[in-house]
């Protein structure tokens, strides 16, 4: 196996200084030369990698060191990024935040994890000198930092030659280009953050504006040079258990409502023998013929709540497979859709599938955000009383009964919860997993559905 993998890291001061925009521009502007770019995303977040895979049309991958580890981490971004012209990695929050007030599992961490030459995304509204010294900052925070150059984003043609030098002369780092602001091709935010790729009205129509700008605007040639110039990877093998026969179908729920998911997690479930059919419980009235198991993540059920309840018998047909022993992992959004009523945005609440004694309402304010160690309380399905798994959690709606069958505790904190339920067919709460982080706990719910 060739281990050359040329890629670049995307990084920021800070959140909503353009990363996921620039990042799709030039994806789809080295997609249009014939590279094939492969992409990725630092962190857990769900949505960006909507985006980058919108741009590109084959799956973005989620490079998440909370969850992975730096070899696991290594081994995808090795696996994935092969036979691809360039892949490019999009950093999360500030360069250099991580959990906590540290560095860890943060966009820093992974760019020397992985010895990705990072370039810098600086949103130069309102600056003129300043911007030199933003970026002087950022490389002397940390002296291996790995910030190799800068793209300036949101910038004048006018300005950008003098910012340019500027920067240069200041900072002895090449600026690979620039783009300017263009509200034509906004990506509009809701709750969570932007809102899913399916969403944006004329989104291609959008990034084709951006790639075309970048290919104006961006030394493409410049940042292709820079990627060729990373290390080759020799991470260890992927630990994989070894696969379950039978080859049991399990149903996973797709559609505007459920469309949180890791590709590398369902990736997983197929390499330990499942076979993964596509259902929607907005739309379909039963599940797919042969289902042995249901994997509901997460999404935006409670956008859609009237459409869920109305679809009376995918309600029933979910209660039915699951109180009937069908294993199940529901993650957040489909934890949501367990319950037995979901509130709208608007407050009213909606039957839904009624097997969680419960119902959920919007809190208003994130519920128990961030990273989280869980410890199960119980033997179930996706481990032994006492396992351990890295999770996380993200939410605005929150249930009358969260369940307490696991103990979550926050790195580097003294809080902790309990949360979800576990039983030996059934996994359900408001955390989300990334199923890299633990195959054995991936092939017990695949040997629970072949059984």
């Amino acid at each position: 196996m060739d281990n050359a993998l040329p890629r670049l890291l995307l990084c920021a001061g800070a959140s909503g200084g353009g990363k996921t925009t620039v990042t799709c521009a030039l994806l789809k502007a080295f997609q249009n030369r014939g590279l094939s770019p492969a992409a990725f995303k630092c962190g857990p977040d769900y949505i960006d990698p909507m985006f980058h895979s919108e741009v590109i049309g084959v799956p973005s991958r989620n490079l998440d060191l909370f969850f992975l580890g730096e070899d696991t981490a290594c081994a995808l971004l090795l696996e994935n990024g092969q036979g691809h012209g360039i892949s490019l990695l999009e950093g999360v929050m500030g360069y250099y935040d991580g959990i906590g007030m540290s560095s860890d599992a943060g966009a820093y961490h992974l760019a020397r994890a992985t010895q990705t030459p990072a370039v810098l995304v600086l949103d130069a509204r309102g600056r003129a000198l300043t911007a030199a010294a933003e970026v002087q900052g950022m490389l002397a925070f940390r002296p291996d930092s790995g910030i190799r150059g800068v793209i300036l984003n949101r910038v004048s043609p006018m300005l950008y030659p003098r910012l340019k030098a500027a920067i240069e002369e200041a900072c002895g780092l090449p600026v690979y280009g620039y783009l300017p602001s263009r509200p034509d091709c906004a990506l509009e935010s809701r709750h969570l953050g932007l809102v899913t790729a399916a969403e944006v009205e004329d989104l291609q129509r959008k990034i084709d504006l951006l790639a075309r700008q970048a290919e104006e605007s961006v030394d493409l040639e410049g940042l292709l040079a820079l990627a060729r110039s990373a290390p080759a990877l020799d991470p260890p093998a992927l630990p994989l258990p070894t696969p379950v026969a039978g080859r049991p179908r399990i149903a996973v729920a797709r559609d505007r409502a459920f469309c949180f998911y890791y590709a590398d997690s369902l990736r997983l479930l197929e390499r330990l023998g499942a076979e993964l059919v596509s259902f929607s419980p907005l739309a379909d009235r039963a599940l797919p013929e042969g289902t042995a198991g249901l994997y509901l993540g997460g999404g935006y059920p409670e956008l859609y709540a009237k459409q869920l309840s109305e679809n009376k018998p995918m309600r029933e047909a979910v209660r039915s497979a699951l109180a009937g022993g069908m294993p199940a992992i529901a993650e957040c959004g489909g934890f949501l859709y367990l319950h037995e009523a979901l509130a709208d945005q608007e407050g009213t609440l909606w039957p839904m599938a009624g097997l969680i004694p419960a119902s959920a309402r919007n809190t208003g304010r994130l519920s128990r955000f961030g990273y989280v160690t869980l410890t199960a309380r119980t033997d179930g399905l996706l481990g032994s009383a006492g396992a351990q798994m890295p999770a996380h959690e993200f939410h605005y709606w929150d249930s009358t009964a969260p369940g307490a069958d696991f103990h979550a505790q926050k790195p580097q904190s003294s809080r902790g919860w309990d949360c979800a339920y576990h039983t030996s067919t059934l996994y359900a709460g408001f955390p989300h997993f990334h199923l890299w982080a633990r195959p054995e706990a991936a092939k017990r719910f695949v040997e629970a559905c072949a059984q």
